[in-house]
């Protein structure tokens, strides 16, 4: 179940007072053991903006995260305001902080932001509050931006794809890579959903999706909401397709073991 990393070095999410949006490097070998013990120390939690996606990450914790406690805490105004003010804004921003420290008053001794919508709030976060924050997208584009040079984005929301296309262009220029981004917004999805209409939804990511791959050496969903797409396509070959929640998961349970590995050193 676990994966035995050695020689590990990780950008671990890292803030305080003063440090805006820093991260600091951790180098260290940790095995499955270890990765075993630190965790049954943690208490982790989720902030979410749909109540939809507890499940998910609920399964993903029980899964990668077993001896850890989790709690979960969701918010769907964040999202809600956002969409409305098609940008996030300020107020927001600071809610999702408050959100954050409440989660720390809580016990958490890590953090997840699930929406990238409200992702650019992160660095701020972290400049805040000095213990991990981790932000539900970085796992999925710093592989990306490993795996080739034509991305490609797909978004049902402008407000989750702007955000995103950001990331990744940061993300891109901070590993002295040269990538053509090729962003996808299908439109009239997350209207279908919004009107109950889901089939009509997973039709248009799907013709999206096929004709986005080919475009693309390796495409994102912005959305995780989509994954569900990409299992009913049964693709063979062809340009990979990249979902945030997993990936996500196992940088947050991989950083904080190498962390605490290296605090004990």
């Amino acid at each position: 179940m676990y994966q035995t990393l050695s020689a590990l070095t990780i950008v671990v999410p890292h803030g305080g007072p003063g440090k805006f949006s820093q991260r600091r490097i951790v180098s260290c070998s940790v095995s499955d053991v270890m990765i075993r013990d630190v965790l049954m120390t943690q208490k982790l939690a989720f902030l979410h903006t749909s109540h939809v996606l507890i499940q998910i990450f609920a399964e993903l914790a029980k899964d990668l995260l077993p001896e850890s406690e989790i709690f979960h805490m969701t918010d769907e105004s964040l999202i809600r305001n956002t969409i409305a003010a098609q940008r996030l804004i300020p107020a927001t921003t600071r809610r999702l902080a408050a959100m954050i420290g409440s989660a720390r008053e809580g016990g958490a001794s890590a953090v997840m932001v699930t929406c990238s919508s409200i992702g650019e709030a992160v660095p701020i976060a972290r400049s805040l509050y000095d213990f991990p924050i981790f932000r539900i997208d970085e796992a999925m584009v710093d592989t990306a931006v490993s795996m080739g040079r034509r991305i490609g984005v797909a978004a049902t929301l402008r407000t989750t794809l702007e955000p995103t296309l950001a990331l990744l262009k940061e993300t891109a220029g901070r590993a002295g890579k040269d990538v053509e981004i090729v962003p996808a917004l299908f439109e009239g999805a997350f209207e279908a959903v919004l009107a109950g209409d889901t089939g009509r939804h997973d039709a248009i990511v799907a013709e999206g999706l096929v004709d986005l791959r080919e475009r693309s050496d390796v495409v994102l969903l912005a959305q995780a909401s989509m994954s569900r797409v990409v299992a009913q396509l049964h693709l063979n070959g062809g340009s990979p397709i990249l979902s945030s929640p997993e990936l996500a998961v196992r940088r947050m349970r991989d950083v904080l073991a190498a962390g605490q590995a290296a605090s004990k050193r």
